[in-house]
């Protein structure tokens, strides 16, 4: 599958060369573009970030030259280690490629495949930011050239693409009968709970017996923060309703586990105090899914993520 992928873009890209290779950069990017100094806080721009919707800014000093970049990852590493309050200089990336608005789409696809960075500010002649470009706006405006609207996100084709086998039951757990499914979105740390109360919801809706409804909403509730809070990767919730049970899986593709018995103690937590102080990160999470669920396994990986797999008994 995953070469499969990879013919797609490479013939996707190849398209684009031939096709608009000559076009400027400067008819592409995103302009005006948003940007913070090195002064700003961390909570500022988290703040920003969460109003435009957008998951990185350029770094600019005096006269809108470039400094660095600030990204949705920086703010998860500030969560996790340091104060919303400290300076956008402590945590921004300074390794920063620029385009010139006078480069062309081949010269993006260029350094594009040499650095594969998120996103590349574009600078003008007298090296001011002027605006921004990602792979997503190339995309973008590619189909709405063609009058095709189209959306790309391959790490969404490889979670739906993927068979599940059961480590309880042995048993393959079928994409096509997953009975409730929601996206994680960990950009956002006010936004945890909101799949648990969504699946709650679902569950009310096919007549699942209260108290079973309570266990389960608990437990994903706890998988869903450890996703947001620790993983630094989007995740996903899937649900599938079978006969005499009830089968959860959590996955993200972060950081992973380091110690899965370490983690599973009661109060153990690698949260820093800037999350705790939000009312999160109290080291209960894994130990209430193994408390609420009749069955529960944990895969994970240092740089894969975690997938957890809980099995709810209806009687």
């Amino acid at each position: 599958m995953k070469m499969k992928n990879k013919n797609k873009e490479s013939k996707l890209l190849e398209k684009i060369l031939e096709m608009f290779s000559d076009t400027k950069i400067g008819e592409i990017m995103t302009s005006p573009v948003i940007v913070v100094t090195p002064e700003t806080s961390i909570k500022q721009v988290k703040n920003i970030m969460k109003i435009k919707k957008i998951s990185g800014l350029p770094v600019v000093k005096k006269g809108l030259k470039i400094e660095g970049i600030i990204s949705i990852e920086d703010i998860i590493n500030v969560l996790e280690k340091g104060n919303l309050k400290d300076p956008v200089m402590k945590w921004m990336t300074e390794e920063v490629k620029v385009l010139n608005e006078e480069d062309t789409l081949a010269d993006f696809i260029q350094i594009s495949k040499k650095y594969n960075f998120g996103r590349y500010p574009v600078i003008n002649d007298e090296k001011k930011v002027i605006g921004i470009v990602t792979k997503y706006d190339i995309i973008s405006w590619l189909f709405k050239k063609l009058g095709t609207i189209y959306i790309h996100d391959n790490r969404r084709e490889k979670i739906l693409d993927q068979e599940y086998i059961s480590k309880l039951t042995d048993e393959i757990l079928d994409d096509k009968k997953i009975s409730f499914k929601f996206e994680i979105d960990y950009n956002d740390i006010q936004k945890i709970g909101i799949g648990a109360t969504k699946l709650k919801s679902f569950l009310k809706n096919k007549s699942i017996d209260e108290k079973l409804i309570r266990k389960i909403s608990i437990s994903t509730y706890e998988a869903e923060a450890n996703v947001v809070i620790h993983s630094n990767s989007y995740g996903e919730i899937y649900c599938w309703i079978f006969e005499d049970n009830i089968r959860l899986l959590i996955k993200d593709y972060g950081k992973g586990i380091e110690n899965v018995e370490l983690a599973m103690q009661e109060g153990f937590s690698t949260a820093s105090e800037d999350v705790r102080s939000q009312g999160f990160g109290a080291g209960m999470g894994l130990p209430n899914m193994k408390r609420f669920s009749d069955k529960m396994t944990i895969i994970s990986e240092k740089g894969k993520g975690v997938i957890i797999e809980m099995l709810f008994y209806k009687d």
